[in-house]
């Protein structure tokens, strides 16, 4: 894959669009499916050279003409290949019409088909254009090549899975390999049908990369140069309250540790100062467990109002173990004209009037970043949550246009949201980071690159970004302690 075209993310909509104009502009569209189907060949030769047999299933669209070059090819090569076909190959047309004149060998349905040993599958049944499930027969076949066993390697995108959404529509292939063409679909890297997809291998299968460049939207996998810029190198002359002052307002006695998280975190992340704002009942217990972190009285919102007025207070983080309630409600909404990182107990004490803290944002103009995990966003945004033909991407994206804020809506395969449409899907956190105040942890990054002056959107993907580098550094078995002491610099 081209190192100008590696990070963006290109739905099946685009894709289409993209090959409609490659067309146009004079590119041979057949020339561009040889290319995709010798492509798999040589995958399929390279990851399994000692296959006793090359099952190719081929569909009745482009996926299909994909298999049978694919199949030609590795007959050419001298492998034992079969083919089977979902419905009458007569009925193909255009570019599959003519791949399918081109191959010479049997072809018998794929009712016929039993997976034995030695078997390796092409799926070429349904690229990531899917949006629909699978007729039956298809469900039962591949239910039983998974139950078999035998590797799969996939055409576009396994067999059954959305390619915008990543559902799996009745069922999908379980695949060792998938090979895709020219950049990543969305149901690549969305959850369930990332699980599904094995090593995801990108071709260049030939479409000008301006032409993929002009077709492509707004959505982006997570990487470096998206917020390239904004790291900032430190002068000579830099001090602590140029690199910013991170808030954190802390919960009651008993629940204090998220908050110290976050604080450690942020100050980690590069915050200049970090100060953890408090109750009187919980000030002892968080002076005697910090040091480098201060420790601030702030009792209610009129100390809260007063302290405002210092501001070289540059961003704040509310929610860790601060406790569901009008209190939490009170401070968000103060805040709404500054730079407030919205996470766990702060996103739930809005679930009654989510109105409310939107209407408040839109008006007092600050930049949010809220950090909700399903539970929290079904909690704040019940209706988007609740509509099952959008993808996790488009609920992001719905409900970054709805609050006014940037939302960092968290899972395995995190997305990252603006009010503008942005949006970036992150793939380099590991499954270990699934563990107690991990979620606090990032909530501190957030905060330290609002302190730091960077705009939301930079902030929250360089922190998710970092966030799953700091998981894979510390390994396995990470706590949140030492994932904090794990945070790489900021590029």
């Amino acid at each position: 894959m081209r190192s100008d075209l590696q990070h963006l993310l290109i739905t099946p909509a685009e894709m289409t669009a993209i090959d409609r104009a490659a067309a146009q502009s004079g590119i041979d569209s057949f020339t561009l499916m040889r290319n995709a189907g010798l492509a798999v060949t040589a995958a399929a030769l390279r990851h399994f050279p000692d296959a006793r047999r090359f099952v190719v299933l081929c569909g009745p669209g482009n996926n299909g003409g994909d298999g049978y070059i694919a199949a030609r090819g590795l007959a050419e090569s001298g492998a034992d290949v079969a083919v089977f076909v979902l419905g009458d190959p007569a009925r193909l047309q255009g570019d599959a019409a003519r791949a399918w004149s081109d191959w010479s060998g049997p072809a018998a349905p794929i009712s016929a088909f039993e997976p034995q040993a030695g078997d390796v599958v092409i799926d070429a049944l349904f690229g990531a254009g899917l949006s629909r499930d699978l007729p039956d027969d298809v469900v039962h076949l591949i239910e039983r090549v998974n139950a078999s066993g035998v590797p799969v390697v996939a055409i576009d995108l396994p067999s059954g899975i959305d390619g915008r959404t990543g559902e799996i529509r009745g069922a999908a292939f379980a695949t060792r390999h998938t090979v895709t063409f020219m950049a990543p679909k969305p149901g690549h890297w969305l959850l369930p049908g990332r699980s599904l997809c094995g090593t995801l291998k990108v071709f260049d299968i030939g479409i000008p990369a301006r032409i993929v460049s002009a077709g492509a939207g707004s959505l982006r996998l997570n990487a470096p140069f998206l917020w390239a810029g904004w790291g900032g190198d430190l002068a000579a002359s830099t001090h602590k309250f140029k690199r910013g002052h991170l808030v954190v307002f802390s919960g009651d006695r008993q629940a204090t540790g998220a908050a110290r998280l976050s604080a450690a975190a942020g100050l980690a992340a590069g915050a200049g100062l970090v100060t953890v704002a408090t109750g009187k009942a919980a000030l002892g217990i968080n002076a005697s467990h910090l040091t480098a972190v201060m420790v601030k009285e702030i009792d209610g919102s009129r100390e809260l109002t007063k302290w405002l007025q210092d501001q070289r207070l540059g961003s704040f983080v509310l929610g860790p173990g601060f406790g569901i309630g009008k209190k939490a409600r009170d401070f968000a909404l103060a805040l709404c004209d500054r730079s407030l990182v919205l996470d766990a107990d702060g996103i739930t004490s809005f679930q009654t009037n989510p109105g409310e803290l939107f209407a408040a944002l839109a008006k007092g103009g600050g930049q949010m970043v809220m950090t909700p995990h399903d539970g929290e966003f079904a909690r704040l945004f019940p209706e988007i949550a609740g509509d099952d033909g959008l993808s996790k991407i488009e609920k992001a994206q719905a409900a970054a246009r709805a609050s006014h804020a940037v939302i960092v809506y968290k899972g395995a395969d995190t997305v990252v949201a603006a009010p503008d449409g942005r949006a970036v899907v992150n793939n380099n956190a590991p499954p270990w980071l699934a563990t107690a105040g991990s979620g606090d942890v990032l909530a501190g990054i957030v905060g330290a690159h609002l302190a730091k002056g960077m705009p939301a959107f930079e902030a929250a993907i360089a922190a998710v970004w970092r966030h799953g580098a700091a998981g894979a550094k510390a390994g396995p078995g990470l706590t949140a302690e030492t994932l904090i002491g794990a945070i790489p610099p900021i590029s």
